[in-house]
């Protein structure tokens, strides 16, 4: 329908003209080499885009508007403690931060309530997570448990034949603590647990395993894994034709089908049992139209092929990973997992999720700005010694949204909630 339209508005020859390369055309002004923050390096950036702005967008008083609202006074005077975590900086983006909770935790790390910042611009989300969050907590909290964590990065190696991949892999597999030696060499936190090794044809992927303390790991990996490679082609009696840090087996930022037999990040699980008459006094449900609908869902689910079965855990995850300073492009992967419903004995609700891929720290990152650290210290979860408590948490906290949303959805609210909260 839209090719349809789309051709029947356009010409052949307007279309082509539209889509060719346009070499002749003088091109914009490029930004200053220099990447880094100063007063005169804004300054640059700027006047650059004030003077293409003019030129192809708006009038003069709308520039200034614009750049008042990116570089507002707190940001210009504060810009230096962006330095390690941007490049070519102009500004700020304000996101409101609303509170969830109270939400009751009993994990093997983190221990108590919890108040949890959400940042977002989804009307309802944060009620959904907060009404889920205390209806847990009158339960008498989740039950979250960390079942293991690690992070990966898996170079990749091309041989000319399988001979050689058989000598390198030969070769290869006896010297994890040569290897594990060179990557400790680049960090005080991290340390190299495993390597794993997987062949297709001519092409060697090797998938190094990391703890990664405190910190989410994913620059620490990288780092270590670089020299981890450095003397594969040192020492290696078969060099490769070539290779490359990450040849895509590590899923690294992407749903992949092998995070249920691995981890990447800390894998977490968390469970609640709710009576009954909580459920009906607080979802306007029962235990078992949950149930009727996780098992349609599920069904649902495996129909379009998704990976894991679960309501929303991308919402809670975005709106937590923003606030907390963590890597939100990791919700492509940490969003993988599996919610469960069951009636119980008594003809309550037994809810439960598993997510083997949060990829969550309390040190490094974003996690040491002002408004992210702050966000942190709010859980009391700021700086080393959190960041298993904090995947703990985080767990509980989508155990919340998977009751509030599937609740909202039994009950006939979804809608109803959206038309009500969403006025923006």
């Amino acid at each position: 329908m839209w090719l349809r339209q789309l051709f029947a508005d356009r010409s052949a020859e307007a279309l082509a003209e539209a889509l060719r390369p346009k070499p002749e055309q003088k091109a914009a002004a490029k930004l200053p080499r220099d990447m880094s923050i100063s007063p005169s390096l804004v300054k640059r950036r700027w006047t650059l885009l004030d003077a293409w702005l003019a030129a192809t967008r708006h009038a003069p008083a709308k520039l200034e508007t614009l750049r008042a609202t990116l570089l507002d006074p707190h940001s210009e005077a504060d810009m230096e403690q962006w330095q390690r975590n941007i490049e070519n900086f102009i500004g700020t983006v304000k996101l409101p931060v609303g509170l969830a909770g109270p939400l009751r935790v009993n994990g093997l790390f983190a221990q108590g309530d919890y108040y949890l910042p959400l940042a977002t611009t989804e009307a309802a989300l944060v009620a959904s997570y907060s009404r889920g969050a205390q209806l847990i907590s009158q339960a008498g909290g989740a039950t979250t448990l960390l079942l293991s964590e690690g992070v990966s990065r898996a170079p990749g190696f091309a041989f000319a034949n399988l001979r050689e991949v058989g000598a390198f892999v030969a070769w290869a597999l006896p010297r994890l603590d040569d290897f594990r030696s060179e990557a400790e060499r680049t960090t005080a936190h991290g340390k190299l647990v495993d390597m794993q090794v997987t062949i297709e044809g001519n092409h060697v992927y090797l998938r190094f395993d990391y703890h990664t303390g405190d910190a989410a790991g994913q620059n620490m990996v990288t780092l270590a894994t670089a020299a981890i490679c450095d003397y594969i082609e040192r020492h290696s009696p078969v060099r490769p034709a070539h290779w490359f840090i990450e040849a895509n087996l590590s899923g690294d930022k992407k749903a992949s089908a092998q995070s249920f037999l691995s981890v990447r990040g800390k894998k977490v699980t968390a469970e609640v049992r709710l009576p009954a008459a909580l459920v009906e006094k607080m979802l306007h449900t029962t235990p078992a139209k949950m149930v009727d609908y996780w098992r349609m869902s599920a069904m649902g689910g495996v129909l379009s092929g998704t990976i894991g079965v679960q309501g929303h855990y991308a919402n809670g995850l975005a709106a937590l990973y923003i606030a907390c300073g963590q890597d939100a492009a990791c919700v492509s992967e940490s969003a993988v997992g599996v919610t469960r419903f069951e009636l119980d004995q008594d003809g309550g609700l037994y809810a439960a999720v598993t997510l083997p891929n949060l990829i969550v720290g309390t040190v490094g990152g974003g996690t040491g700005l002002p408004s992210q650290q702050a966000c942190l210290a709010l859980m009391g979860l700021a700086g080393a010694g959190h960041a298993r408590s904090f995947a703990e948490v985080t767990a509980a906290l989508l155990l919340g949204g998977e009751l509030s949303i599937i609740g909202a959805l039994c009950a006939g609210h979804f809608a109803r909630a959206h038309q009500t909260l969403a006025r923006g």
